[in-house]
């Protein structure tokens, strides 16, 4: 019976859960804060558009689910017009002075340190999140390990190429320890075809070997090409273990987890910019969807695996300094903090229409992939 779902509806359950989890997140972060510091939040919606159903709680927040599941926002009393017209479809704006309790509990009129937390918590939470969740994994069903051992080395290869020979242990590459095997394929993949410099370990002595990357054609999961930067060596198979992490040894291998996602990312980012990655690569909605059902098919670790990394990279992405984004509020923030007064109403909307722009102009881009994917 399972396998019956295991097709389009199955894929678009998945797709929609995996985002209602990382915006959840996301929002709630923005949410938590804002209620501690006194913040009167009208709406908190999972997705955009007309309600589907929901419930107003005790404080007068209405918690929806609404028609469009790509996104999701929190109304928070005082934010302005512009920020209402973004997140949360225009409303009636207040003409008149706000009273004073009004303005206890409105956003806009609380410190530039306040807002600031509150923009902040969003993306933090999501990183917290992605933290967590590894944290849990790693104390309950171990980190699987597999030895940095080569085990095999493709004829032809840049391994073979730099003399690289079975049963060599790497121990670092370009300076970056490699504790297993999956480090030696990210650095790899990560590369820009450069040069890369091997620290080795054979029959006890330590050596120095340089290996270019071939880059190499071939297909993800879903039959699309693909073209990554490979050595042509594979793992021993011989020494991988799973052990179970104790509380702080977990939490140790959660943040380092978090921080090669975050670097990786950056990395990837940057190669792109210098013209030294294709972008062919980036995906949206159609490519997220797809691969929350492969690995919701896969099993439930990878799946919450998946999610965890989803939360880092819309954490990472909203603090790009962008108007729109969080990140760009922040920026306006930082910029009233020095000019000792906010940016014109004038000046912050054609901000806005700007990072609108640019995030419109990605999803075009990022969703164009993904038809020419299919």
């Amino acid at each position: 019976m399972l396998e019956q779902l295991f097709g389009v509806p199955f894929t678009l359950v998945s797709f929609v859960l995996v985002l209602t989890v990382v915006v959840f997140v996301h929002e709630f972060g923005h949410f938590y804060v804002a209620r501690k510091n006194g913040v009167r939040c009208d709406s908190f919606s999972i997705g955009f558009g007309p309600e589907l159903f929901g419930y107003t709680d005790s404080h007068g927040t209405r918690w929806k689910f609404s028609l469009i599941p790509l996104g999701g926002y929190v109304k928070m009393f005082g934010e302005g017009e512009t920020m209402q017209v973004i997140e949360g479809g225009k409303e009636e704006t207040v003409s008149r002075e706000l009273t004073p309790e009004e303005q206890k509990v409105s956003f806009k009129h609380k410190t530039i340190g306040q807002r600031a937390a509150i923009v902040f918590a969003g993306p933090a939470v999501n990183f917290l999140f992605a933290i967590l969740v590894f944290w849990v994994m790693f104390m309950t069903m171990g980190r699987p390990v597999t030895e940095p051992v080569v085990g095999q080395v493709v004829d032809g290869s840049a391994a073979a190429e730099a003399g690289l020979m079975t049963q060599d242990r790497i121990r670092s590459i370009d300076g970056k320890p490699m504790a297993r095997f999956e480090d030696i394929r990210s650095a790899t993949q990560l590369s820009d075809g450069s040069p890369m410099e091997l620290v080795i370990e054979r029959d006890g002595h330590e050596q120095t070997l340089s290996v270019t990357p071939h880059l190499s054609t071939g297909e993800d999961p879903f039959g699309n090409a693909t073209k990554v930067y490979m050595m042509g060596i594979g793992p021993s198979g011989e020494t991988t273990r799973a052990p179970i992490l104790n509380p702080l040894e977990a939490l140790g291998a959660s943040v380092g987890q978090t921080y090669d996602i975050v670097d990786g990312t950056f990395i990837a980012i940057g190669q792109m910019i210098r013209g030294k990655r294709g972008t062919e690569g980036m995906g949206g909605p159609i490519q997220i969807a797809k691969y929350s059902g492969l690995m919701a098919k896969t099993g439930f670790v990878e799946f919450i695996a998946f999610v965890a990394i989803l939360s880092i990279n819309l954490g990472l992405i909203n603090l790009f300094p962008v108007p729109m984004l969080d990140g760009g509020h922040l920026l306006f923030y930082a910029i009233e903090a020095v000019r000792g007064r906010p940016l014109s109403e004038r000046a912050q909307e054609w901000g806005l229409r700007v990072g609108l722009a640019l995030v419109g102009a990605l999803m075009i881009f990022v969703t164009w992939n993904d038809i020419v994917h299919l």
